[in-house]
């Protein structure tokens, strides 16, 4: 690259990651916000809390399916426009639009099927926004940006907060209609500065169209994977599944660990893992810049180390002060795992007619890790007990640590830096 084209790739790099990370900004302070308010709502019709949260789990199921579906079309999108900026400019509206309508139902049906509508939109882009990272973005210059979209994506549970807490009880319709103005503002910006027809992804994708090879179904892209003899792929897939267990669990039952091993009371409880989330938010630009330094998947490994072995010794001394440090070393540990996995899967892709599809696999690993994983830490709990939940989540991040190791093993037999 010469001395004049790298200043110029750096500018173009700071501005996509921007744009993407306001994208995703927005697209978060919505779910964070739904999250929050939509349960009570619920509550409002129905008296089984289990009912309440199958139909809060419902945008993760139905992510499972509708992500990895778009994220192919929108790679096999060619527009003047690009391949993924149209999906954005009508999904996102249309899923602002139908967030301000959740509050305005009345009746129980007309309730339910209003958030399965957006659920259906809001999963239909919700990896799309991120695959324009790799589409625009050299490959050793994406971890730097995916910890600046991770960080946008953790200040959105700041900003739902202060929604909650400003106009919730005195406005509650109006409080929906602010995440919804956020996300229409956004669009606006995002759709009138960014044109992904000239990203680097989609100038490859059309030369690749020019080999007369018709565009891989999705069944065959995952029976790729599956049959692929490296298996580099499918661990990775497998990890951030058993990782996302992990996480999702620590932070799904930490309420009832503290109330039942702590001694606290359920808001004391829930209140503990704020300092974690800030712990995390300052690490992840930092882990970034040591994967470029010593490598992702060495950095990752480190990572879940520090995170297993951070809750496990938080076990020993179960205090609210000691549960603090551990979660917020935890935390940071996390950062290096969680700012990473997404730009190894985009590393691995064997072409950049792809690029969304491995993003969908990303984020919908992730989503199944979040659905099972506190199920199954909680049938641990069953058996242990809460005074040894930390250790049970553990014992989950060795799993995930032990194949991510093989990755690396597998990565230097084919000398390969991931």
């Amino acid at each position: 690259m010469s001395s004049l084209a790298a200043p110029a790739e750096r500018r173009l790099t700071r501005r996509i990651t921007f744009f993407v990370a306001l994208a995703v900004f927005a697209q978060e302070a919505t779910w964070d916000f739904y999250d929050a308010q939509v349960p009570p709502l619920l509550r409002e019709h129905i008296a089984s809390t289990a009912i309440v949260g199958l139909l809060m789990g419902m945008d993760n199921l139905l992510g499972i399916f509708v992500q990895p579906w778009i994220a192919h079309r929108s790679d096999n999108t060619r527009t003047r426009w690009g391949r993924r900026i149209p999906y954005l400019a009508v999904g996102m509206p249309l899923a602002a639009l139908l967030f301000t309508l959740i509050p305005l139902t009345t009746a129980l049906p007309a309730l339910i099927a209003v958030i399965f509508v957006y659920s259906l939109v809001g999963n239909s882009f919700k990896p799309i926004a991120q695959a324009l990272l790799p589409d625009f973005i050299e490959p050793e210059r994406r971890g730097r940006a995916n910890a600046v979209v991770k960080i946008a994506s953790g200040l959105t549970v700041v900003v739902s907060a202060v929604i909650s807490a400003v106009l919730v009880d005195d406005h509650p319709k109006l409080a929906f209609t602010v995440p919804a103005l956020l996300m229409l503002v956004c669009t606006a910006v995002l759709v009138s500065r960014v044109r992904d027809n000239t990203s680097r992804g989609y100038r490859l994708a059309l030369t690749e169209d020019t080999d007369d090879e018709p565009p891989q179904r999705l069944r065959e892209l995952a029976r790729d994977i599956l049959r692929d003899r490296d298996r580099s792929r499918l661990l990775v897939v497998t990890a951030v599944l058993l990782f996302a267990s992990a996480w999702f669990s620590s932070r799904s039952l930490f309420t009832p660990y503290g109330m039942e091993t702590l001694g606290l009371s359920r808001g004391a409880a829930g209140s503990l893992t704020f300092p974690s989330g800030i712990a995390f938010l300052v690490a992840a630009y930092p882990a970034a810049l040591l994967a470029e330094r010593i490598g992702r998947i060495r950095t990752m490994t480190i990572g879940m180390t520090v995170f297993g072995t951070s809750l496990a010794l938080g076990t020993l001394v179960p205090t609210p002060a000691v549960t603090v440090v551990s979660f917020c070393v935890a935390a940071a540990g996390a950062s290096g795992f969680l700012i990473n996995a997404a730009v190894v899967l985009w590393n691995l892709a064997p072409s950049a007619r792809v690029i969304g599809v491995y993003t969908g696999l990303y984020t919908v690993s992730w989503a199944a890790g979040g659905f099972v994983g506190p199920g199954i830490v909680g049938a641990m709990v069953d058996i242990t007990g809460w005074r040894y939940m930390l250790l049970d989540i553990a014992v989950v991040t060795a799993l995930a640590t032990a194949v991510i190791l093989r990755v690396a093993v597998l990565s230097r037999r084919r000398s390969v830096s991931l």
